[in-house]
């Protein structure tokens, strides 16, 4: 088990707003909000950080956001977040990590705030020499989870798991893990996933394509929306928009968070009304 100290070195990446400060290097590391009637902008990873002290006794409401919270419920450290009722959590790897990224831009057309975890490199079974893959990485305390009930938590990956070529068990399996982990802390919150970013079968899209086609089977099995990104690349004209083999230049990153919207918004994962905001976590 990794030290406490863990959190504050990988925490302060992980929070994405969708407006910050000028200055951001002074900003509070909680989202701000996204509007809606104007044309959608992508959220952006905030400055570096550190959370404030650990508190287990005062009531997580009360703390400012940005504090860490022992819940007594899990007795995991969890972030306070300004706005937790309107915020939605991604667990990604690179293809989420930039500020401008198109999964983070596609969220964020919807109306969600945001809060990022995870790590580039990483994935369903990936790792890296900072982090675990999500599950691992998650258990030990490497990134922390909000407190209270986020309206939609959305994972994507599973490009690094092809590249590392984790077998379908592997990646089956702890994709099974991290979802009856989630389902557990958060029994009122809405989930999907996005697959991972490919050419498609006909196109040269080779693993990555299957994995994605596998994560959309464990998706399935788990009743969870799915948003199959497999032969994107190509049916979007998206691999001109590449700016190496995997990831976007900007122009891809704008074009597929535009497509990724869509098929959220079709999957009935827009923002619900307040007054059919999800409950709290059950204790």
């Amino acid at each position: 088990m990794r030290k406490a100290s863990a959190v504050f070195r990988m925490l302060a990446p992980l929070i994405a707003v969708g407006v910050l400060a000028a200055g951001c290097g002074t900003s509070q590391p909680s989202p701000a909000a996204t509007s809606r009637s104007a044309a959608p902008a992508a959220a952006a990873t905030a400055a570096a950080e550190k959370p404030r002290s650990v508190a287990s006794e005062s009531p997580a409401p009360n703390l400012p956001a940005g504090s860490l919270y022992r819940n007594p419920a899990n007795n995991r450290n969890e972030i306070v977040l300004a706005d937790v009722r309107h915020t939605a959590v991604l667990i990604g790897d690179s293809q989420s990590q930039p500020k401008d990224s198109w999964p983070q831009r596609g969220i964020a057309a919807l109306g969600y705030k945001l809060y990022v975890a995870g790590m580039g490199g990483t994935g369903f079974v990936a790792a890296n020499d900072k982090t675990g893959n999500y599950i691992d990485a998650l258990q030990r305390g490497d990134w922390v989870l909000p407190y209270g009930s986020p309206p939609l938590i959305v994972i994507q990956g599973g490009g690094n798991d092809a590249s590392q070529k984790a077998t379908d068990a592997q990646i089956a399996s702890n994709a099974e893990r991290l979802l009856a982990v989630l389902k557990k802390r958060y029994p009122g919150s809405r989930m999907a996933m996005i697959g991972t970013l490919a050419k498609g079968a006909a196109n040269g899209g080779g693993r990555r394509t299957e994995v994605d086609a596998l994560l959309g089977r464990v998706a399935a099995k788990n009743n969870i929306p799915f948003v199959s990104a497999g032969d994107w690349l190509t049916r979007f004209d998206a691999a001109k928009d590449l700016q190496d083999n995997v990831h976007m230049k900007p122009s891809g990153h704008e074009k597929l968070g535009k497509v990724l919207a869509g098929q959220l918004a079709a999957l009935g994962l827009a923002p619900r009304p307040d007054s059919d905001t999800a409950p709290q976590p059950a204790s």
